[in-house]
């Protein structure tokens, strides 16, 4: 079994992400298909997945809601972190042979990434962190960039191994997630208050990168498509809440962004 990712030892991490789709059912196919995520439970009107015995992602049926718009707040993407570079290379080898349609594919130095979009536009990550001890920070602020990911070389990683991708492993956790918002600057000083993240990166004015703990970021926050973006219209699709665990002592509580984005913190 592999360790558990450093990104949920932190005293605050991500849990569960909660959507709301227009096709639950279809949703949910597409990420025990795609993502390697299996059917957990059935919670009313909702469909939870997960991997192991964690669970990750709870899709709502609502068949009335409007689609997602991209230039509002909501979900830029939902970032799931396999537990080894290997892990990665197994479901890229498998994706390049089922001619699995991606969005993207970066190396962030922090991690390896590739990155898609779900039938109902809802952005998805996943990634491998490299070791949280390589990391390079300057004070406060954690060295990361956006270059092209050396797929080659991320795939010379299965050389000898006879292991294949077989859905997605123990230990598959959320290890961050990444809103629209209306304004960085001001989700910046939102997760400072409400919850107390530390900034560990900015992009210009648009995007800020926050976490606990010293983990590369269990939030980012970015305007590139939403700028100056309102509430959240609480009947499209997408994004339902963000669940996170708090280990700190805490009362659980649910908290809403500026922009309708739901944080639901529980004790843990």
């Amino acid at each position: 079994m592999s360790d558990i990712p450093f990104a949920v030892t932190t005293p605050v991490r991500v849990a569960r992400v909660g959507l709301k789709a227009r096709d639950a059912e279809g949703l949910a196919t597409y990420y025990q298909d795609v993502i390697g995520l299996k059917e957990m439970a059935r919670r009313e009107n909702a469909i939870v997945l997960g991997a192991g015995d964690r669970e990750l992602l709870e899709i709502e049926q609502s068949s009335a809601a409007r689609p997602d718009d991209p230039r509002s707040a909501g979900l830029y993407h939902t970032a799931f972190l396999l537990p080894s570079r290997g892990d990665l290379a197994r479901w890229s080898r498998q994706a390049i042979d089922r001619h699995i349609p991606i969005a993207g594919a970066s190396d962030h130095l922090v991690s390896e990434a590739i990155y898609l979009t779900d039938p109902e536009g809802n952005g998805i990550e996943i990634y491998a962190d490299r070791p949280h001890e390589s990391w390079q920070w300057n004070g406060q602020k954690i060295a990361m960039t956006t270059e092209r990911l050396d797929v080659a070389g991320l795939l010379s990683e299965l050389e000898g191994s006879k292991r294949i991708w077989d859905g997605a492993p123990e230990n598959t956790v959320i290890g961050h997630v990444h809103l629209r918002v209306g304004n960085a600057a001001e989700a910046e000083s939102w997760w400072h208050g409400a919850v107390g993240f530390d900034t560990v990166q900015t992009y210009g004015d648009r995007a800020v990168f926050l976490s606990s703990g010293g983990y590369h970021h269990h939030i980012a926050a970015n305007s590139w498509q939403s700028p100056c973006a309102g509430k959240r219209e609480r009947d499209r699709a997408g994004l339902a809440w963000v669940e996170l665990e708090d280990t700190r002592g805490g009362k659980s509580r649910s908290l809403e962004d500026p922009w309708g984005n739901l944080i639901n913190v529980v004790a843990a």
